[in-house]
């Protein structure tokens, strides 16, 4: 009934009265009904086109990294992060979606973030049975709970393709601990999987304290201090790169479980980031030349533009 009432209000342009009267319920009984579907995700809105000072923001990120694709979301006029990543994720699921339907991709490699998973979340569904969704990096955390920015089973259900999660931590507590994993025939099995994916949507982590890595107790206080003394600025498929992209050395890097991302470079690599307070963090990763297509949020936009240089 949620999904009636929602057709009849945003698509029949009914009033809650007229809906009422049509359903045998009272207004507020619609009322109700339509805020759960809107809670549900049932309800989704699109607007064609972005502002032009957003598409000058495309362009001049494009022209600068050699994108291929270069998306910015329109800014939503508030300092909370979270309403960041909403305006990418707005713009970023129909744009996953159009990627993924196409019949040439029948894999696909996923990072992990809040960005990332809240993309997906806004991604419409597709019929995609034959598609993989495939985990390049470790899917749990250090002391092997489950990750809550792993979206693996979430994009499988998007898209109702078969998901296959990498059962290893994204950091190792040691390196012999790393061997053992890697040394594992599934994972061996999986990340060779992984590597043939015809594209990789991946999330541009910061190391501050604000970042998932440290909210997420994946790293800690000692790993933040030593990433900042080698000069490390960003998390780019859980390995570390300084400001001008060259790779940050660190002890982490030799515990990290997954695909390096110089093992996707020339592959299709798309990143969805948001929020200015990842500016450093995006822009180190642009300069690898690793990624491909950009989707980011204006304010991010403007502050990558202030630092190009």
């Amino acid at each position: 009934m949620s999904i009636r009432a929602a057709w009849l209000s945003f698509v029949g342009g009914c009033t809650q009265g007229d809906i009422a009267a049509r359903l045998g319920v009272s207004p507020a009984k619609v009322h109700r009904l339509i805020a759960h579907a809107q809670k549900e995700g049932l309800i989704r809105f699109q607007i064609d086109g972005r502002p032009i000072e957003c598409l000058e923001l495309e362009e001049q990120i494009s022209r600068a990294f050699g994108l291929s694709t270069c998306i910015i979301a329109p800014d939503l006029g508030a300092s909370d992060p979270s309403m960041s990543i909403r305006a990418v994720a707005t713009v970023a699921g129909p744009y996953l979606a159009s990627v993924l339907s196409a019949p040439e991709v029948t894999g696909v490699g996923v990072g992990m973030g809040r960005t990332l998973k809240a993309a997906v979340g806004a991604m419409p569904r597709i019929h995609r049975p034959n598609l993989s969704v495939i985990s390049i990096s470790g899917s749990l955390m250090r002391k092997l709970s489950a990750n809550p920015f792993d979206v693996v089973q979430q994009l499988a259900e998007r898209t109702g393709g078969e998901g296959y999660f990498l059962p290893v931590p994204y950091f190792a507590e040691s390196v012999e601990e790393r061997d053992t994993f890697l040394g594992q025939r599934s994972v061996q099995d999986l990340l060779e999987r992984a590597r043939r994916s015809d594209v990789f949507v991946v999330g541009i982590g910061s190391i501050d304290n604000e970042g998932h890595l440290v909210q997420r107790g994946m790293i800690n206080k000692a790993d933040q201090d030593g990433l900042r003394r080698s000069r490390a600025v960003s998390d780019l498929m859980g390995r570390f790169v300084s400001l001008d992209g060259k790779p940050a050395p660190n002890p982490l890097e030799e515990v990290a479980v997954g695909l390096h991302y110089e093992e996707v470079r020339g592959s299709r690599v798309i990143a969805l980031v948001g929020g200015e307070s990842k500016a450093e963090a995006t822009l180190a990763a642009l300069r690898t030349g690793v990624i491909t297509d950009l989707v980011a949020d204006e304010t991010l936009a403007r502050a990558l533009r202030d630092r190009m240089g």
